[in-house]
């Protein structure tokens, strides 16, 4: 399905805060992913460079997939083709010493689960929305700190974490996100979207909540 246009709407109507209303919805989901034992060992210092490394591997099989939709005329500006990470994620890999992480770093079930998930929603904007926002929005927040803490307990260096580098315009990524959510309320879902939205974040975090718990065991 695609987007549809804004409904006519009396120009008194306050807009509906989407973003704000998506974040809260999905709040403990993403509590949950964000608290699992790989990522909360990982965080605290207690594992090694070589499990970030099989983490980020990991991940490249979800962005791959993400960022296999491309750009297309008409996208609503949300869909900012600037937030791609592969190249970064590729990049980064070889600096870690993983050139060849397609072969050494194959998908986990529950990766490949959620990369061929990512390919059948692609075409619904609602639904890919959903997993966009999540990866992105998470990239350029948490993810932050995520890149900090992995400098300082495994010495990665900063051609090792260009993942978390964004080139974003002027005003960096605070305003940015808040462009973004901006972004993401101006589409003017309509109420039944706005529920799709909701329940594909949630879907999103317990999918990412999957691998997180697959590189634990």
């Amino acid at each position: 399905m695609t987007i549809a246009p804004p409904p006519a709407v009396p120009t008194s109507t306050e807009p509906l805060d989407v973003a704000a209303l998506v974040r809260a919805a999905s709040a403990d989901d993403h509590r949950a992913a964000e608290t699992r034992g790989f990522i909360t060992a990982l965080m605290g210092g207690e594992l090694s460079l070589a499990d970030y490394t099989r983490y980020l591997a990991q991940l490249a099989w979800v962005y791959e997939a993400l960022e296999e939709r491309g750009a297309r005329p008409g996208d609503p500006a949300v869909f900012d083709p600037e937030l791609a990470r592969m190249a970064a994620i590729d990049a980064d890999l070889s600096a870690l010493g993983a050139s060849d992480w397609r072969d050494a770093h194959a998908p986990l079930p529950e990766t490949a689960e959620y990369a061929a998930h990512l390919r059948a929603v692609a075409d619904d904007d609602v639904r890919y929305l959903a997993h966009h926002y999540t990866r992105y929005l998470g990239d350029l927040s948490g993810g932050q700190a995520i890149a900090s803490l992995v400098a300082r307990h495994y010495g990665a260096t900063p051609e090792q974490l260009g993942f978390y580098r964004f080139d974003v315009a002027d005003g960096g990524v605070v305003r940015y996100k808040r462009g973004y959510r901006e972004a993401m309320n101006a589409l003017a879902l309509r109420p039944e979207e706005v529920d799709m939205l909701v329940a594909e974040v949630r879907t999103s975090f317990r999918m990412n909540s999957a691998i997180f718990e697959a590189l634990d065991a």
